[in-house]
C-alpha cells in the first residue's frame, strides 16, 4: 500500500481552511469557527482521526441538512449541580462548547457540574473540552455515545459505539494533565485517517466482515474494544451515562454517522466538572499533581523507551511542536479544502463504516 503524500500548513492556515469550507457548506460563521478552533487543535495534538480528515463529511452532512444551522440551544437546570443542555442537533463542536460554558458557570456557583448534552453531532476530541474546564482549574471528565460499530466482547455483531472518555486536571506550573481514549483499540477516525494517507493497520484494531483480523483500513466492517471485556464494559457504561440517563437512543439503536445524511443525529454526551476547593487545598492539590508527574518522569524507563510520560503528555508534545513547526495534514484532504467542492455523494448512504 503506497503512502499518500502529506503537506505542513501552519496552524492558522489549516483553521483559515477549515473554515472557510464549513462556510461554504452553509455553516454560521461563528459555528464554523469553533469548528476549526476544534479540529486544528486535534490534528496539533496529532490525533489526526479528529482533525481536517473530518471536513468532508461534516460539510456534506451540513449541505444535506443533517445538521440544524441555527440551533435553539437551551439550558435545563434540573438540580443545583445537575442539569442538560439542548442542543437541536446544532454543530457538535458548537453545541458542546457551548454547553461547556453552561457547566462552567454551575460549577463555580456549587463546586459540582454534572451536565448532560441532548441531541448534538458529531463533536470530536474530548481532550479539547476538559482541558479548558483544566485551565479554569477544574478537573473535568467527558464521555460521549457514537456508531454501534464495535463487536462485543464474545460477540460477532456491532452493537455499541466507541464511546470515547476524556479527563483532565489542572497541575501546579504548567498545562493540564489531558488523557483521552476511545473504549476500542483505536477510534474510527484512526481507521479514516489510515485510509487517508493509504496505510495498514495493525491486525489488533478491527475485523472484516467474516470477523477475521484485519490490517486493511477499507476492509474494517468492526472494532475490537480496548482489553477485551473491560473495554466492552466501559463502553457500555459511557453509552448509559452519555445516552440513557438522558433519554437517548442507545446501542445499536444511536444513529449512523453514514446512512442518512439528511437526518438529524440526536447523539448524547456528558460533563462532570469538580472544584478541588471543594475537596481539599487546591493549590496544594496541584502540587500533589506536579509531584506526581515528576515522580513518574523518574522512574527508570524500560528497555526500548527513553522514559516514563504520564497520560496524554506526548499529545502535548507534538500539539507543541506542530503549533510551532506546522501541522501535516494528507495533501489529498488539504486539495479539498483548498477547492470549491462540497461533495453530495462521499459519504451519504454507506452505513456506519462509509463503503
Amino acid at each position: 500500500m503506497t503512502e499518500t503524500e502529506i503537506t505542513v500548513l501552519k496552524p492558522e492556515i489549516l483553521h483559515q481552511l477549515i473554515k472557510k469550507k464549513l462556510m461554504k457548506a452553509s455553516l454560521p460563521e461563528e459555528a464554523a469557527n469553533e469548528a476549526a478552533n476544534h479540529l486544528v487543535f486535534a490534528d496539533a495534538c496529532g490525533i489526526h482521526s479528529h482533525g481536517a480528515v473530518r471536513v468532508d463529511y461534516y460539510a456534506e452532512r451540513i449541505a444535506k441538512g443533517g445538521t440544524t444551522l441555527h440551533p435553539n440551544i437551551t439550558f435545563e437546570k434540573t438540580g443545583p449541580s445537575t442539569g442538560i443542555v439542548h442542543g437541536d442537533n446544532g454543530m457538535g463542536h458548537y453545541v458542546c462548547n457551548e454547553a461547556l460554558k453552561y457547566a462552567l458557570e454551575m460549577v463555580e456557583e456549587s463546586g459540582l457540574a454534572f451536565v448532560g448534552i441532548s441531541q448534538t453531532g458529531h463533536s470530536g476530541a474530548l481532550s479539547y473540552y476538559v482541558k479548558k474546564a483544566a485551565e479554569e482549574g477544574y478537573v473535568a471528565l467527558s464521555m460521549c455515545q457514537s456508531d454501534p460499530m464495535v463487536v462485543p466482547f464474545g460477540g460477532s455483531e456491532n452493537y455499541f459505539g466507541t464511546n470515547p472518555i476524556a479527563f483532565a486536571t489542572p497541575c501546579e506550573g504548567q498545562p493540564p494533565v489531558v488523557f483521552d481514549m476511545a473504549t476500542t483499540v483505536q477510534a474510527w477516525g484512526k481507521i479514516l485517517d489510515a485510509r487517508s494517507k493509504q496505510r495498514e493497520i495493525p491486525d489488533t484494531w478491527a475485523v472484516d466482515k467474516e470477523g477475521n483480523p484485519t490490517t486493511d483500513p477499507n476492509a474494517v466492517n468492526g472494532l475490537l474494544p480496548i482489553a477485551g471485556a473491560k473495554g466492552y464494559g466501559l463502553m457500555m457504561m459511557v453509552d448509559i451515562l452519555a445516552g440513557s440517563l438522558l433519554g437517548l437512543p442507545f446501542g445499536k439503536h444511536v444513529s449512523s454517522m453514514y446512512d442518512d445524511l439528511t437526518a438529524k443525529r440526536n447523539l448524547g454526551q456528558m460533563f462532570l466538572l469538580i472544584d478541588p476547593a471543594k475537596f481539599t487545598d487546591p493549590i496544594a492539590f496541584q502540587q500533589r499533581i506536579l509531584q506526581m508527574v515528576t515522580e513518574l518522569h523518574a522512574i527508570k524507563p524500560a528497555n526500548g523507551f527513553d522514559q516514563v510520560y504520564y497520560p496524554g503528555e506526548l499529545s502535548k508534545k507534538c500539539y507543541d511542536n506542530y503549533m510551532a513547526e506546522g501541522i501535516p495534514v494528507a495533501t489529498p484532504i488539504v486539495d479539498y479544502l483548498q477547492s470549491e467542492t462540497v461533495h453530495f455523494d462521499q459519504y451519504g448512504g454507506k452505513g456506519a463504516f462509509a463503503k
